[in-house]
């Protein structure tokens, strides 16, 4: 029988924390949840847990593959699991920005961010062509340097696990030095928002320090009332609209572009255009600001 992971072992506290929201929902933020919503990030996050299963077996080979050509071997001691967990989150920041930043990994990460809602059921909306996407090469590599792959998939999984609970608008913020370190709700709350100011902002996965580090850190400001969603809203509870809109998008966009265009598409940033008719979100942000000044 196979051995159960983080991920897993966490599921039975997923249904009671989102059963929990729900209730102070009720109560407190009506309309926090819409039913149909609900309904499709539990099954983007049923579709995208059977994938994994399908595709689970490929990535752990290529990572075998990478640590059977390792350079050195770093093995199994308390600081190993710690320097693999901060590597992995290092990878997680870039894997995610760059998951915003080229339109081909955005077409795989843009399921998560298409709910209006923001919620703890939001963070199941997970992707189903993630796989398709290669963007699985992003946390692996480290499997090259002597990391054991078994130790890799943990580190990740838990990495997963800590940014379920920070999809919600019940908790405000924590103390300033948490606030500091760690991801948290309230900065998450800005990655997920369409506010130009927030438009591609707090990639952090556990650690926020990446995004202080690397300045694309903002903070959540009381005044603005947070819109959550895309740009170009889906419109619809379409699961299948919802996984695949955006890969559509991009095979229209390379069927109509002149020949030396047609990478761009692929390569440059969501809302880019080779005549410039489209936004994208570093000028929505800079129009944004250039009316907002400090």
């Amino acid at each position: 029988m196979e051995k159960l992971g983080p991920v897993e072992y966490a599921i039975p506290f997923f249904i009671l924390l989102i059963v929990i929201e729900m209730v102070w929902a009720r109560r407190k933020a009506p309309t926090a949840y819409e039913p149909r919503d609900t309904l499709t990030s539990l099954a983007l996050g049923v579709g995208s847990t059977m994938v994994g299963a399908l595709t689970a077996g490929l990535v752990a080979a290529a990572a075998v593959w990478l640590y059977q050509h390792r350079i050195a071997t770093i093995g199994w001691a308390w600081w190993a699991w710690a320097a693999c967990f901060v590597l992995d989150d290092f990878n997680y920041y870039w894997a995610h920005r760059t998951g915003h930043r080229v339109r081909w990994f955005w077409a795989s990460h843009v399921n998560h961010h298409s709910s209006q809602h923001y919620n703890l059921s939001t963070a199941l909306r997970q992707t189903w062509t993630g796989f398709f996407a290669l963007s699985f090469v992003f946390r692996i590599w480290p499997a090259f340097i002597g990391f054991d792959p078994v130790m890799i998939a943990t580190c990740g999984a838990v990495n997963l696990v800590y940014q379920f609970w920070i999809h919600t608008e019940a908790i405000r913020r924590f103390p300033a030095w948490f606030e500091a370190v760690m991801n948290t709700p309230s900065h998450h709350r800005v990655h997920h928002a369409i506010n130009p100011v927030y438009l591609d902002r707090n990639y952090a996965g556990v650690f926020i320090v990446w995004d202080r580090m690397f300045r694309t850190f903002e903070p959540e400001r009381d005044e603005i009332a947070i819109r959550y969603g895309i740009v170009r809203q889906l419109g619809t509870f379409n699961l299948l609209h919802s996984v695949f809109h955006e890969w559509a998008g991009i095979a229209r966009d390379l069927w109509r572009a002149p020949w030396g265009a047609k990478l761009g598409y692929l390569l440059r940033e969501p809302g880019w255009s080779h005549d410039g008719s489209r936004d994208t979100s570093d000028a929505i942000r800079a129009r944004w600001l250039e009316r907002h000044p400090e």
